[in-house]
């Protein structure tokens, strides 16, 4: 069993990951954000990737993510932990709280290639719940073990970039839903579903989003956060690491079943 784990801004190492190697992959895609770094934690296999690159260089919008997740698949990674920076919409969110997902509003949609299946198949998959419920359970079992506060849901709503969003977006984006906003939720998570891939979202708020406060919103702002909040996500990590199962038993791993036209 192989653990996939994707470094959001500010997570570029695990401590505890011992990396016993490093692959570079080509893809039918292109080429993954940086090298796969193959280690373990507690006995388990960690494959750990940073989504924007070694150093942090790739933008969202131009991060290729069917060839992040086609390179997890290649080295038999069945679940991934995906780790992100947010905004906060929800005005219960504060920056620094750490946010399970379980929802996802995509704004990136024909911005983004989103799909393996865009030539001689035809497949429509179901996205009604975008995050692997066991590895959920997995993730607040964890948060509880370590006396973690955690956000136990939320609804991520994915915008391009690069740029931050106004005032009204947010207003707007409030209306329909969403908790926090980020970048790189999509099409990450459709993409793993699609390879029958358990996906879990776990996102820190380091900011207000635009308008939910006088600020103003800075890229320094966000990583500052990150920087304070990283150990608690690095110790959740871990946890999370100790209780995932062998055996799947969700409904990910048959996501193609009844999927094709």
């Amino acid at each position: 069993m192989r653990i996939g784990l994707i470094g959001g801004s500010g997570l570029y190492e695990i401590e505890g990951l011992e990396i016993t190697n490093e692959v570079s992959i080509s893809t039918p895609y292109g080429n993954p954000s940086s090298v796969y770094k193959i280690g373990t934690i507690d006995d388990k296999e960690i494959v750990f990737l940073p989504r924007h690159g070694t150093p942090h260089t790739i933008p969202p919008h131009k991060i290729n993510y069917r060839a992040n997740i086609w390179g997890f698949k290649s080295l038999d990674v069945d679940r991934i932990i995906s780790v992100s920076a947010v905004g906060g919409i929800n005005k219960d969110f504060f920056p620094g709280h750490i946010v399970l997902l379980d929802q996802i509003i995509d704004m990136t949609y024909g911005a983004r290639e989103s799909t393996f299946y865009d030539k001689e198949s035809v497949i429509h998959i179901d996205f009604t719940d975008p995050y692997c419920p066991e590895m959920r359970d997995f993730i607040i079992k964890a948060s509880h073990n370590i006396k973690l506060p955690v956000k136990p849901s939320g609804t991520y709503i994915c915008v391009n970039g690069p740029r931050l969003e106004t005032a009204k977006e947010i207003q707007f984006f409030s209306m329909i839903g969403a908790d926090v906003v980020g970048m790189t939720a999509m099409p990450e998570a459709s993409l793993a579903r699609e390879l029958e891939m358990c996906i879990c979202g776990i996102s820190v708020v380091t900011n207000y989003a635009a308008g939910i406060s006088d600020k103003k919103l800075t890229a320094t702002e966000v990583v500052e956060t990150m920087k304070n909040s990283i150990n608690n996500i690095k110790s959740l990590v871990k946890e999370v690491i100790k209780h995932i199962t062998i055996e799947r038993n969700c409904p990910c791993k048959d996501a193609l079943k009844d999927a094709r036209c």
